[in-house]
């Protein structure tokens, strides 16, 4: 029986999302494989998986250079030889306290764009062949309500916090409806999920209203594991499609 594989970016805090979706998919029989630019720390979580008696692996990917995501690819294909999931997960907000595109700072910019929209439109490049080896590859970013805000002040003239961050996962949101048009003659799905204020950064001090990683991650997982009839080019939260 061929294994499941699904390979998640951002994987590198135990507290993470990322971390969350790798444990609920191996949960569900899927060997997945963990990638951070750190993959000592990669490694660590993948430990813990193996531990409780899952099938993980820990690669190290760094999303600003192409050597390293041919790399990762490489490895995948070679251990597996095909992919079922790509989650595009990892993330970056070098702009928190930004509050106009006035004020951003272009090495913030090329920053947010490199991990949010440039490397996983490379990473989903460099593994298109393994995700269309599987039976019915997912792909699935992550994105965030921030990218609303763009279009807010597109159409209302709103102000835009943290521009680069939001106009990363704009962007992403819009690679993946141009890219579910590209694979709508194949059995891959491609789909974005705003998981939501999610409590993740417990040392930041996480607001009482931020929902758990385990509750965010479903909401990725579920469009990982989406059946053949289902959609794709859509923009998920709370598990329901939005414009």
């Amino acid at each position: 029986m061929t294994v499941k594989t699904a390979l998640i970016t951002g994987t590198s805090r135990p507290a993470g999302l990322g971390f969350a979706v790798a444990r609920r998919l191996a949960e569900l029989d899927f060997h997945v494989v963990l990638t951070a630019r750190d993959r000592r720390a990669a490694e660590t979580l993948a430990e813990q998986l193996r531990a409780d008696g899952y099938q993980a692996t820990a690669l190290g990917l760094d999303l600003s250079h192409p050597a390293s995501i041919t790399s990762a690819a490489d490895q995948v294909a070679d251990l597996f030889g095909h992919l079922d999931v790509l989650v595009n997960n990892a993330s970056a907000m070098p702009d928190f306290n930004t509050l106009s595109v006035l004020d951003a700072e272009m090495d913030a910019v090329r920053s947010a764009l490199e991990v949010s929209l440039i490397g996983p439109w490379a990473l989903t490049q460099a593994v298109l062949p393994l995700l269309k080896a599987a039976p019915a590859g997912r792909i699935v970013n992550v994105s965030s309500l921030s990218a609303q805000q763009v279009a807010a002040g597109l159409d209302l003239g709103a102000p835009l916090r943290s521009p680069a961050y939001s106009m990363g996962k704009y962007t992403l949101n819009a690679l993946t409806t141009l890219l579910a048009r590209e694979l709508q003659d194949t059995p891959i799905l491609v789909n974005a999920v705003d998981p939501g204020n999610t409590a993740t950064h417990p040392e930041r001090g996480d607001d009482d209203t931020d929902r758990p990683a385990s509750e965010s991650a479903q909401d990725i997982v579920d469009a990982a594991t989406l059946g053949p009839d289902g959609p794709s080019g859509q923009l998920f939260s709370n598990g329901h499609p939005i414009d």
